[in-house]
């Protein structure tokens, strides 16, 4: 992945791996045919006796990830023969025990196609089928284990993570029903990603993609209260992406790769807000909608979802910190995002309007002039400051992370945001199940004619909502995230049963940016060099981990002696893990942004730990150190 941000404009280049002409000039690149965004609503192929018959070739094609507007990309592709390429590649869809029989013709002349996942499952992930320019492959397998797979292709003889240039969108989906059964009423989404070669101003453009299309694009989905909603994700991409549903909780009932899939026990179903695929992997989701309102599912990867990820060139704002002017947070993203509208049905709101005698809370998003140096412009630090009394805080008072918010589950609350920076924002309450309307994304969050506005500067916007469950989860702004985020707007939020939680044996660990510079490391609970956390000998912590670090995947590891010690996972999400899942494991994994975690560790000798943080490819690390101290009497 590039940096976190681009601050200039994108220029196209006729190079080899990427064609781009303007959307009104459809002039036809040789050896290659307008491809098709492919929804997985189709199965391809001809069944008959309990034999799939499906004949696929590797063709270029040109690729349209803005649909009808902006240019096209020449790029390699699947196709079922007779028709045009697919991005993504057909649907391969059977029921297990299914004869599948199919030919792969390379019909890309100057090179040779090694194709992965077409054959049984569960397979080792490394069974490959090799076919010359101009070559035809016959295989036939049985399909194997129900569950959520992909087949791919390469030309670059790259692996999955990396494989981001010209090959990049050779992939489709694969899914093996149970024996017996129809196909569920399910959707099948598959991710991708393009990394163009570098423009004159050295600048790799950049394209992500849900089922082909990119953002405002995408599909759009309407449900009623109390639907049963069933999706299924792949992720071919070369890199891992944290997946996120505005509202409402989904449980993962599956998780696999291309060549095996695992069904996650009904005792051990995890509830969740945000799951990230790493590069190569699957997961299959439930989820029902219980409250009406428009929401949002999207990579919470902040530069996923930039208005850079076009196909056009885009030119700088005068301004990339405001974005002014932007009255629509929605209309100014791009790349990796679904549209879900809920309506009522026969269900009233659950989420009631909240009384006006409930408590009330002041925040004032901040900001302090001049505080990073970015390229050609100076940037502010930001930061959500909360008011106490009638005093307002300081205007160079700009704490990183904003201010830590402690909730009563079950008690309303009014909370105003007055937005003091120069800047539109918005704040979404991540994980936590409000309104539509409170929701935090101007230009879209509500219901019908009632759609909540950006917080313009000088202006304020109360939310509304009662939390429902205790936990831990965080707020940030919704509005240019990869510049607001990275500048500060974002904090921990805690929802309590008591009126309390205790900083003594809790211990939160907020893990977000340093500024705008994207290749410098973390913020540890606000600083560069965090402050030594100390535990006492004996003593049971509680660790609530929260990750916003809006553009980078990590890799956490809490060491002694340079040995991962262990400690047990408690919640995600917000959400207390199921008991049976509340087990000592090794305490080092990968994770990536809107994602929080609750651990609990009891240190059973003195001496010194540490926190280590490190971008998941190795582009910087920091730590924070930890002293555990002896018990006194």
């Amino acid at each position: 992945m590039i940096v976190d941000f681009v601050l200039r404009a994108r220029t196209a280049l006729l190079v080899g791996a990427l064609t781009a002409v303007p959307s009104c000039a459809r002039q036809p690149v040789i050896g290659a045919e307008r491809a098709r965004p492919n929804d997985n609503r189709v199965a391809a192929g001809t069944l008959h006796d309990g034999v799939l018959t499906l004949h696929l070739e590797a063709r270029r094609g040109f690729w349209y990830p803005d649909e009808n507007d902006g240019p096209g990309l020449a790029m390699e592709m699947f196709a079922e023969a007779g028709h045009p390429p697919q991005n993504p590649g057909p649907l391969i869809r059977v029921t297990a025990g299914t004869r599948i029989d199919v030919t792969v013709r390379n019909a890309l002349r100057d090179s040779t196609l090694v194709v992965y996942g077409l054959h049984t499952r569960p397979s080792a992930i490394d069974d490959t089928v090799q076919i010359a320019p101009g070559a035809t492959r016959s295989l036939s397998f049985v399909a194997g284990a129900p569950g959520t797979y992909f087949y791919w292709g390469t030309t670059t003889h790259n692996a999955v993570v990396d494989r981001s240039g010209i090959d990049s969108q050779l992939h489709g989906a694969f899914v093996v029903d149970p024996e017996g059964s129809t196909p569920a009423a399910d959707r099948v989404f598959v991710l991708g990603s393009w990394t163009g070669p570098p423009d004159r101003e050295g600048i790799n453009p950049e394209l992500r993609v849900i089922n082909g299309l990119s953002w405002p694009h995408t599909e759009q989905f309407t449900y009623d209260v109390g639907d049963t909603v069933r999706w299924r994700w792949v992720n071919p991409s070369d890199s891992p992406h944290p997946m996120h549903l505005h509202g409402f909780y989904f449980d993962i009932t599956n998780r696999g790769s291309w060549a095996a899939d695992s069904v996650v026990g009904v005792t051990d179903v995890r509830r969740v807000v945000t799951e990230m695929p790493l590069s190569g992997g699957t997961y299959a989701m439930t989820w029902v909608p219980d409250e009406p309102g428009r929401w949002l599912f999207h990579c919470h990867v902040a530069f996923h979802m930039s208005f850079y990820l076009s196909a056009r060139v885009v030119p700088d704002p005068a301004d990339p910190v405001a974005m002014n002017p932007m009255t629509d947070m929605a209309g100014a993203m791009r790349g990796m995002a679904l549209a879900v509208t809920v309506r009522p049905g026969r269900s009233p709101a659950r989420r009631a309007s909240v009384a006006t005698d409930a408590r009330n809370i002041r925040l004032i998003a901040q900001a302090a002039r001049g505080r990073y140096r970015h390229g050609r412009f100076v940037a502010d630090e930001m930061s959500f400051v909360r008011q106490d009394g009638d005093v307002p805080p300081a205007p160079d008072s700009v704490p990183v992370p904003s201010s830590l918010l402690v909730l009563r589950r079950g008690e309303p609350v009014r909370i105003t945001i007055v937005n003091r920076t120069r800047a539109p924002t918005g704040v979404h309450w991540h994980g936590i199940e409000v309104p539509s309307y409170s929701d935090g994304v101007g230009g879209w969050s509500g219901l019908g004619a009632s759609m909540a506005p950006m917080i313009a500067p000088g202006d304020s916007f109360v939310a509304a909502f009662t939390p429902p469950r205790a936990g831990t989860f965080m707020y940030h702004a919704h509005s240019n995230e990869a510049f607001q985020v990275n500048l500060g707007l974002y904090g921990a939020l805690l929802v309590v049963d008591s009126a309390t939680y205790d900083p003594r044996y809790e211990r939160i660990i907020i893990l977000g940016s340093a500024g705008p510079e994207g290749a410098r490391p973390a913020r540890i609970n606000g600083r560069l060099l965090p402050d030594t956390l100390r535990m006492t000998v004996g003593e049971r912590y509680r660790i609530r981990l929260v990750e916003i670090i809006p553009d980078w995947t990590i890799r956490l590891a809490l060491t002694r002696e340079d040995s991962v010690v262990h400690w047990k996972a408690l919640a995600k999400d917000g959400a207390e893990l199921p008991a049976s899942a509340q087990l000592l494991h090794p305490a080092a994994f990968i994770t990536g942004p809107g994602q929080t975690m609750d651990f609990e560790y009891r240190p059973t000798a003195p001496g010194l730990m540490r926190l280590d943080v490190e971008q998941r490819t190795g582009g910087w690390k920091t730590h924070l150190p930890i002293r555990i101290e002896r018990r006194f009497p």
